[in-house]
């Protein structure tokens, strides 16, 4: 027994003696004696220079931190003055990182199971120069020596503290030139007196409230009792470049970051301004070792959605101006990261928007999920979607794409190589679409699907003048030129509807029915047409048609045609009947009849897209012996944008007896009947349905003949 005590006394009193003998150490031995061992052993470690030029001195601090029986227990504090890491041999600058301090608390105890636990680090007068090559050649990333052998250590961070610092970047893959400058507040900010702040001067900055009506509670960042006890201790400011676009912004952070707390909220705020595009944020980080979690409220702004293609590298539409408010959450892995902008509301030109969308990274493109929705949707914020919109809004936005005079269709190109860095599956929705009177489209809802470079639109339902247009659209980005295809069935579209504006129509019942289908290959609209395959059928019944009602749908050519042969004067219109057949651009009419109480107009000819010009002759044909005098055939040549109409050399049409149509209009009369669907008025017949059976089987309507 006595054996026992004493080897436990002498048990106790070695670990005493090397207590003492460490305490001692710590205190009295001169650090500086170690510093080319730590200065050769890091720098081999890292792969690349390290030094500490200054003096490098160790004291006794207790970690608050740690549970009350350990937290009496001294710990060694190391500080070192004036460090420096360097770059690699290709990096323009020599430094990588400098230090005036760097301080930090180790755990002694974990030591002796080769575990360095260091739970603080404090970084004063500090400066990182972060460089990144064209070749994706990044000084950021610590080339290990191979014929290094891997260490049997752990090493563990707890938090970081900092103080004045700068932070110089040079991203020549992405031409990012960036420098940012932090400094400590005078005064720390309460965090929920900085959302506030932050999300006035935001809601400011991008010119509206966009948070009218946005549920706040679904919106507000981090709430948790953990986040509001947090507080902003340092600003920064950046400025610099992007592609060649000024940067600029300004922000606050916390001062501790703590790494091995995941349920640690580190608060962030910014407002950045690239370009036109604007982007501000407030809320928190958590677990910032994986950077695992955000929980942000975010508003974007800009001239056009498409520039943040490069920014966010998510695939959006050209707009007019816009603005957004929203929720953000992240969870942030090396593997693959998960962003959700939840609960966003704003606007797009004078359209409100809204909805959730979720981006997935990780797999060979990242996906773009969610549902959008608009309540009121000004249809002439459609047009830069075409590239139909004004010049000066096309300036805005930054396109540069110069319209040629003598082009009618658009020839601004459609961003195709986008299509092809993301996938996407969307609902979009707009409830009540704002449109002008010509054109009088309601309600608008489609399945957005991109997989692999092809963009599809299927179902798309449009509710159109009293009816709908419904079918499928895709676009082939993989393929070069990209190939398109839609597939499209107009049914009850009502007359009297279709063109609200115009007085003649008033009193008009009839209704237009269609079917288009049509394939091509290019890189816009003006391409696509060029060279496009296809069939377009189209049936008017009971209609009117007139100079000005010509002129309110923006059909020029048509209003010049009209007005040489029935001057200003409106005509009624029993039946209008279209079969148009297009090969490599070129639209050759298979039938064109327009049939009124007087008389059978038939048009033949081509319609090329290619060079845009019209080869077309418009022949009447009178009915009966009735009074009625036409003029003589016409032609219709020249371009879209200056079409020549003029009248046809030969002899004058036929009082009277005149012939209806040609037994060569027999088939596509067939044809077209299939797209005849029941009116939805019982009482009304289909007059289009009748003059084509009388095409198809040679009888011929008010006593004319074949």
């Amino acid at each position: 027994m006595r054996l026992g005590l004493k080897m436990l006394a002498w048990i106790v009193g070695v670990l005493l003696v090397l207590v003492v003998a460490l305490i001692l150490l710590v205190a009295f031995f001169d650090w500086n004696r170690l510093k080319p061992t730590i200065d050769d052993e890091v720098s081999a470690a890292l792969g690349r220079s390290f030094v500490i030029n200054g003096d490098l001195t160790a004291a006794w601090q207790r970690e608050p931190s740690e549970p009350s029986l350990r937290r009496l227990m001294p710990w060694p504090t190391f500080t070192a003055h004036d460090i420096h890491i360097g770059n690699p041999p290709w990096a323009r600058q020599s430094q990588f990182v400098k230090l005036d301090t760097l301080q930090l608390r180790i755990s002694p105890l974990p030591l002796l199971l080769h575990h360095a636990y260091i739970p603080f680090v404090r970084l004063d007068g500090w400066g990182v120069d972060l460089e990144r090559t064209s070749k994706d050649q990044s000084n950021w990333e610590l080339n290990r020596p191979q014929n290094v052998q891997a260490s049997n250590w752990k090493l563990t961070l707890g938090t970081i503290a900092f103080d004045k610092g700068d932070i110089l970047l040079d991203d020549a893959k992405t031409r990012l030139n960036l420098h940012v400058t932090i400094a400590p507040l005078q005064q720390a900010i309460p965090y929920d007196q900085l959302v506030a702040q932050a999300t006035d001067e935001s809601r400011a900055d991008v010119g509206h409230n966009v948070g009218n009506g946005v549920n706040t509670e679904k919106t507000t960042p981090d709430t948790s009792d953990k986040a509001k006890h947090t507080a902003y201790q340092f600003a920064w400011t950046a400025t610099g470049t992007y592609q060649g676009t000024p940067v600029n912004g300004s922000g606050k952070t916390g001062a501790v970051l703590a790494l091995q707390r995941t349920d640690q909220p580190f608060p962030v705020q910014a407002r950045l301004h690239i370009g036109d595009s604007k982007i501000a944020l407030v809320g928190t980080l958590t677990d910032p070792t994986h950077l695992a979690a955000l929980n942000l409220r975010v508003w974007f702004a800009g001239t056009s959605m498409a520039k943040l293609y490069p920014i966010l590298g998510i695939t959006l539409p050209d707009t007019p101006p816009y603005a957004t408010e929203g929720h953000l959450s992240a969870e942030l892995h090396a593997q693959g990261s998960r962003f959700s902008y939840r609960d966003f509301k704003g606007r797009v030109g004078e359209s409100d928007l809204g909805g959730n969308l979720e981006v997935v990274t990780g797999g060979p493109r990242m996906k773009l999920t969610g549902d959008v929705h608009s309540q009121l949707l000004r249809f002439v914020d459609l047009g830069p979607l075409v590239g139909a919109d004004s010049t000066a809004q096309k300036q805005q936005r930054g396109d540069t794409t110069p319209q040629p005079r003598d082009k009618a269709l658009p020839v601004e190109q459609f961003h195709t190589n986008r299509l092809r860095t993301m996938d996407a599956d969307v609902t979009f929705d707009a409830a009540h679409i704002e449109h002008p009177a010509s054109l009088p489209i309601d309600a608008l809802s489609t399945h957005i699907n991109i997989d692999n470079g092809v963009l599809k639109l299927d179902p798309l339902h449009t509710s159109v003048a009293g009816g709908t247009i419904e079918g499928k659209l895709s676009m082939d980005a993989s393929a070069q030129p990209m190939r398109t295809a839609f597939d499209l069935r107009a049914r009850h579209l009502q007359l009297k509807r279709l063109f609200p504006t115009v007085k003649s129509m008033e009193n008009s019942f009839g209704e237009i029915n269609g079917d288009v289908t049509m394939s091509g290959a290019g890189g816009s609209v003006s391409e696509l047409l060029s060279n496009a395959n296809g069939d377009v059928k189209l049936l008017m019944n009971n209609g009117a048609i007139s100079k000005t009602l010509l002129e309110a749908a923006g059909l020029n050519v048509a209003n010049v045609v009209v007005e040489r042969m029935f001057g200003d004067k409106t005509v009624q219109i029993n039946c209008a009947a279209t079969n148009l057949a297009g090969t490599n651009g070129v639209f050759t009419s298979r039938l064109f009849v327009l049939d009124t109480a007087d008389a059978t107009i038939n048009v033949n000819g081509t319609i090329n897209f290619s060079n845009e010009q019209l080869d077309l002759d418009v022949v009447p044909h009178t009915k009966g012996l009735r009074v009625f005098s036409l003029r003589s055939p016409l032609y219709v040549k020249g371009t879209f944008k200056d079409p020549d109409v003029g009248v046809k050399p030969g002899p004058l049409l036929l009082r009277g007896g005149g012939a209806v149509a040609l037994a060569v209009l027999a088939a596509p009369a067939a044809a077209l009947l299939a797209v005849i669907v029941p009116s939805r008025e019982a009482a009304e017949s289909n007059q289009c349905q009748q003059v084509l059976s009388q095409l198809r089987s040679g009888s011929l309507p008010n006593g004319g003949k074949k």
